[in-house]
């Protein structure tokens, strides 16, 4: 009820911002100009046989209807389902009085079963589009008004609320969708590109499928079991994050839109910040448990390291023993990974892996230093990642750590074995500093593991063992390897971070040129 009680109080709001014509418009041509009075630019206006109406009445009249979406009696419909509107969505995450609307009288060409007809026809042709600002900075969004939609740009915000392409469009529709999907590959990495799922949102001609879906797959599935929030925020990982109704959704990504740039040629904003950057963690230095087998949580770490405990976390419900997301250090936007020991002991599997990769290829695309918190044992062991593909999987984190060049900042926790220590950012994987804190084993299994191996069926595999953690399970034999860089007391470990992001603002570091890499897709 709340969100339906915002959304109906908003509509006054929304009204405020409707398009007036200005009482004395302003022309000019080459040096000149001219002011010309509103009643010459009527009477100048030509008129219609037809319709009675003149150029400038039918722009207010279009206009009117444009605004009107389609219609009061649907955006009532909206509001008793607890949305907003699609130009309430707009106005709720741009800065007020910035938006700037474009093809706002265009519709749709298609002249099939009926579709000519003036009751098929809505101005923007249901997409409101247009320009903006968000806390000042530019913005480009759309908003689909069909069932209400929304996708942000320059970056690209969308807002979608859409059933799909029009199935009486035919051919034409498809070739638009194309389009629009080319365009998003070509700027994948030029600028970050957006979309909140405010709706139903099916592609192709799944709405037609799914009333017959048993007879077509045997499956008893419900809408929301098949493609809702939570199935796609949990299971599938297509969607990155769910919130309760619209305006928690708008506010969240204009939070989240303050820790991009603009571009891949911009950098991140600075926000000023009131956390010292030497400011010490004392409670960092007994985090980690003296047992190896013991979880704790990483997210206790990174929320105590960065500024002001603000983290916007990626996919918080997904692959959940990785951990990614957005903060700030010393005011500058980076980005965090970092294994979760509470979830499988921090393992990487096919979904860590993929949620981790994707995002450390975002941050490098767009310039965001990435800062890595390892406590991994290993992959996750069993048939179903073997026959899942976790080798190919797993190489994609790793090829994206390696690939990577903006600024890399590795602490080791505690756990760094084998084959995942590798693909964590590791100083083999050009990370720029890795550090580890005393409670760090780097090694390529677990003293027990090891122990079982090297000395399989000789006696005192107790007294073995001790002596394996005595040489392996410490951070002695990486750091003097070079391994890492540093073993640094846990409570300094902001400190440390900050002092090296300042000296790799700098960092220049260019791939061998190649037509593209060729990544384990």
């Amino acid at each position: 009820m709340a969100a339906i009680s915002v959304a109906r109080s908003s509509c006054g709001l929304i009204n405020g911002f409707k398009v007036s014509l200005r009482s004395v418009a302003r022309v000019k041509y080459g040096a000149v100009s001219v002011t010309v009075p509103q009643t010459s630019l009527h009477r100048s206006c030509r008129w219609y046989s037809v319709s009675h109406l003149s150029v400038k009445e039918r722009i207010d009249q279009k206009r009117e209807a444009a605004l009107q979406g389609g219609g009061q009696q649907r955006i009532e419909a909206q509001h008793k389902r607890g949305k907003l509107t699609a130009r309430e969505r707009v106005q709720l995450l741009l800065d007020p009085e910035s938006f700037v609307e474009t093809d706002m009288f265009v519709e749709h060409r298609c002249a099939d079963f009926g579709m000519e007809q003036d009751r098929n026809k809505f101005p923007g042709d249901s997409v409101v589009t247009g320009r903006g600002r968000i806390n000042g900075r530019l913005v480009y969004v759309f908003s689909q008004i069909m069932d209400q939609a929304m996708t942000v740009g320059a970056p690209v915000i969308g807002l979608n609320d859409s059933g799909g392409a029009r199935i009486q469009e035919g051919v034409e529709s498809l070739a638009g969708y194309a389009d629009i999907f080319l365009r998003n590959v070509m700027a994948s990495g030029v600028i970050p590109q957006i979309s909140l799922i405010m709706g139903p949102c099916a592609g192709g001609a799944v709405p037609e499928i799914f009333p017959n879906w048993h007879s077509v797959t045997n499956e008893d599935v419900t809408q929301e079991e098949l493609g809702g929030a939570k199935t796609h925020t949990t299971v599938s990982g297509v969607a990155h994050r769910a919130f309760e109704n619209d305006i928690e959704a708008l506010l969240n990504l204009r939070e989240f839109f303050n820790f991009l740039p603009l571009s891949n040629q911009d950098p991140a904003p600075i926000r000023e910040s009131h956390d010292s950057s030497d400011r010490l963690v004392p409670s960092l230095d007994n985090i980690v448990p003296l047992e190896s087998t013991k979880a704790y949580d990483m997210l206790d770490i990174i929320h105590a390291i960065v500024d002001e405990r603000e983290f916007f976390e990626i996919m918080p419900n997904y692959a959940k023993n990785i951990v990614v997301g957005f903060a700030r250090m010393n005011g500058r936007t980076v980005g965090i990974v970092g294994n979760q020991p509470k979830v499988a002991s921090g393992c990487l599997d096919i979904n860590s892996s993929v949620k981790g990769a994707r995002f450390v290829r975002f941050c490098d695309a767009f310039n965001i230093p990435i800062i890595t918190f390892v406590d991994v044992p290993g992959f996750l062991p069993g048939t179903a990642q073997e026959y899942g593909g976790i080798i190919r999987h797993g190489a994609k984190l790793l090829f994206a750590f390696a690939e990577a060049t903006v600024p890399k900042i590795t602490i080791i926790t505690r756990k760094a074995y084998g084959g995942a220590y590798d693909v964590m950012s590791s100083k083999h994987l050009r990370g720029d500093v890795n550090y580890a804190w005393p409670t760090a084993e780097v090694a390529v299994m677990g003293a027990k593991g090891a122990v079982q191996i090297i000395f399989r069926g000789k006696e005192n595999q107790a007294e073995a063992e001790a002596e394996y953690v005595e040489k392996f399970a410490n951070p002695f034999p990486a750091a003097v390897r070079g391994f890492v860089d540093d073993i640094i007391e846990p409570a300094t470990t902001r400190k440390k971070i900050c002092q090296d992001l300042e000296v790799l603002a700098s960092k220049k570091q260019v791939n061998p040129w190649k037509k593209h890499a060729n990544i384990p897709l």
